[in-house]
């Protein structure tokens, strides 16, 4: 389905919605639903164009309606419960997930808990003990190649055959088009990797971020002049690796703009855990425990390993110059003064 310009204007509400209303979260399957949902199935990871799409459509027919906009989703997620080694980076938290499918208006999160029990339920043990009996699902929203139940058994098909048995209506949507690239997680992660953080953005509908706790660091970055704001990743793996122009929200009324280096700092370190470190530009404060958003603007190089401090440093040196002009060039917030030096 081509997501044409017309469409987009329709989403966009949903892409820009910024005041929150209550979500109702439930890690355990009710044992009756309190009212009736239109319900959307699916991991929702990265919460790209397609998603938004289908939760556009969701949220339409709940309000017409007159039924709870519901979305059921899986931590954690059936790749990283079968194959943790093998599974793909995660591009969002589940708190990250939550905040995003509350911004598009759900009213309803299910975090249905993926374990071997759950994957041993049967597709039609699936659709009549959670779809119909918890949830009270009254109209049914999934992909045209969405599969689902043990042995991934079930499919539209069924659903569909199933649909007069549990009185809800069922409806597929298509591979959203955007620019003539089909919208996908997999395809955002690999503009990730690439270093294609506008590629990225146009398939997310906004630029990539990553959301966390500031967190005591080892002190490193500040003997070499570069005091660092450390954020908790919150996942096993990170979709992208390298030094970045960076703006980060959280710390006041606009974005602060910055330089990060996401990586195991080969230099510095042979632990090789991936971190994220932000130096932010002429900024004083106390920020530990801080929530803060890192939004990925510009890659400016993969991390490598360097043969001395001091060559490290002098490269850090050239990364914030870098920075500063990127910012100088494009804008940033005038309570930054971008000619100061570190």
């Amino acid at each position: 389905m081509p997501l044409s310009g017309e469409k987009l204007a329709k989403i966009q509400p949903f892409l820009e919605q910024r005041d929150f209303h209550d979500m109702r979260v439930l890690r355990h399957a009710p044992v009756r639903a309190e009212r009736p949902v239109a319900l959307t199935i699916g991991n929702f990871d990265g919460f790209h164009l397609g998603h938004r799409t289908m939760l556009a459509r969701l949220v339409e027919v709940a309000r017409a309606r007159s039924l709870a906009a519901a979305v059921m989703t899986f931590e954690p997620q059936p790749q990283e419960f079968f194959a943790p080694d093998q599974a793909p980076a995660r591009l969002t938290s589940l708190r990250e997930k939550l905040e995003l499918l509350q911004g598009a208006g759900v009213d309803i999160a299910f975090v249905c808990h993926f374990d071997y029990r759950m994957a041993q339920i049967s597709a039609e043990k699936f659709v009549e003990r959670i779809v119909h009996q918890a949830l009270d699902t009254h109209w049914l929203l999934v992909g045209d190649d969405f599969r689902f139940g043990a042995r991934r058994g079930g499919d539209f098909d069924l659903l569909v055959s199933l649909a007069p048995r549990y009185g809800y209506e069922v409806e597929a949507t298509h591979s959203v088009l955007f620019e003539g690239n089909r919208v996908s997680s997999t395809a955002v992660r690999a503009c990730l990797l690439a270093g294609n953080l506008d590629g990225a953005a146009k398939l997310l509908g906004r630029r990539y971020a990553i959301s966390g706790r500031v967190e005591h660091g080892d002190g490193i970055g500040t003997g070499f002049g570069y005091p660092t704001a450390n954020v908790r990743l919150n996942r096993l793996k990170s979709p992208l690796m390298g030094i970045f122009v960076v703006e980060v929200d959280g710390l006041g009324e606009r974005p602060w703009p910055g330089v990060a280096s996401l990586g195991v700092r080969p230099t510095v370190t042979s632990r090789g855990r991936a971190v994220l470190e932000v130096h932010l530009f002429d900024f004083s404060g106390d920020i530990y425990g801080k929530r803060i958003a890192v939004r990925f603007l510009s890659k400016l190089r993969d991390e490598k390993k360097f043969s001395s401090v001091d060559a490290l440093v002098a490269q850090m040196n050239d990364d914030a110059q870098r920075a500063r002009d990127y910012f100088a060039q494009h804008g940033v917030s005038p309570a930054v003064n971008l000619k100061a030096g570190n």
